[in-house]
């Protein structure tokens, strides 16, 4: 990436804090060499020991990350230029593409909202909001409910700072270039088929149908992943979350979507490992953030992307 500016978030109620504390890493390349900012939300796996001692489980059995999505954003950061924010502080601590209302209140300790059972928290109520509760498979997380000061200090010093620095950079990338791209990196587990014959997708783009992308950038997406013969969904099993919700803004020039890769694409079989096939994951993923970067940079706020873009 050549010269860079290197920030790091860290928990404010550590004193001094050190590598392990950091709770977001964003690297911007010195001059904004492309309008694309790549972020990995689920990417932490910095488990404190206060953490890891209040599971009901072994830490190891745990898979809410997405597990090395980071360590591909990193190699796709590094051959594109793109800015890159990764999340180090775990899912399991805090989700960042969740809503801060997005909360199981059943599972609080303390002070609680007079309205607790809105539709902002069925995701919750399934196990898998702002914190998550349980696991198909695993059950209950947690030992003891979560303290409601606790649930706060996880906000102030996690999950809003990173946000922040998010809003951000895609604000200073969009001033920079006339419009910016957030690609929204995660990983997902295989695919099922729906039919016999089907080759089931091994990436899934996802734009909120529409709200939150130029719809000539998700059709790049899709053009590329068809021209390079690999299987794609356009918003369907996942279409994107919070994340995009809160950031995409086509209209002031901010575009967002997300991109799942499936983890038998880049993990070893046992989908814990990087595999030898990552590399080429990396390789194939930078040549459409530079397909995307170049739509972006003819892209100003309200215009149109040229009609080959579609």
């Amino acid at each position: 990436m050549g010269d860079e500016t290197t920030l790091s978030g860290f928990d404010d109620s550590v004193s001094r804090p050190s590598e392990d504390d950091r709770v977001f890493e964003l690297q911007v390349g010195a001059n904004l060499p492309i309008p694309v900012l790549l972020a990995v939300p689920h990417g932490g796996r910095n488990y404190a020991s206060d953490v890891l001692a209040s599971l009901r489980h072994s830490g190891s059995r745990l898979r809410l990350e997405d597990r090395h999505a980071d360590t591909l954003a990193h190699a796709i950061s590094e051959e594109t230029g793109a800015a890159l924010l990764v999340a180090k502080a775990p899912r399991a601590l805090i989700d960042l593409n969740r809503a801060p209302d997005d909360v199981d209140w059943s599972m609080i300790h303390g002070d609680k909202p007079s309205r607790s059972n809105s539709l902002a928290n069925r995701r919750a109520r399934s196990g898998l909001g702002l914190v998550p509760r349980r696991l198909p498979g695993l059950g209950e997380l947690w030992k003891h409910p979560l303290d409601r000061i606790e649930l706060d200090r996880r906000i102030d010093t996690v999950h809003r700072p990173y946000h922040q620095a998010l809003g951000a950079t895609l604000e200073e990338i969009r001033d920079h270039w006339g419009a910016a791209l957030l690609i929204d990196l995660h990983s997902m587990p295989p695919l099922r088929r729906r039919y016999q014959d089907e080759v089931a997708p091994e990436f899934v783009l996802g734009d909120r149908f529409g709200s939150s992308c130029h719809g000539g950038l998700i059709a790049t997406a899709l053009n590329y992943f068809g021209k390079s013969g690999r299987p794609v969904a356009h918003n369907q099993p996942y279409s994107g979350g919070y994340v995009l919700d809160r950031h995409g803004a086509p209209r002031r020039g901010i575009h967002a979507m997300q991109i799942e890769v499936c983890r038998t694409s880049y993990l070893d079989s046992r989908l814990e490992e990087p595999s030898a096939r990552l590399p080429a994951v990396a390789r194939l993923i930078s040549g459409l953030v530079r397909e995307l970067a170049a739509s972006v940079a003819e892209l100003r706020k309200g215009d149109q992307l040229p009609q080959a873009a579609e």
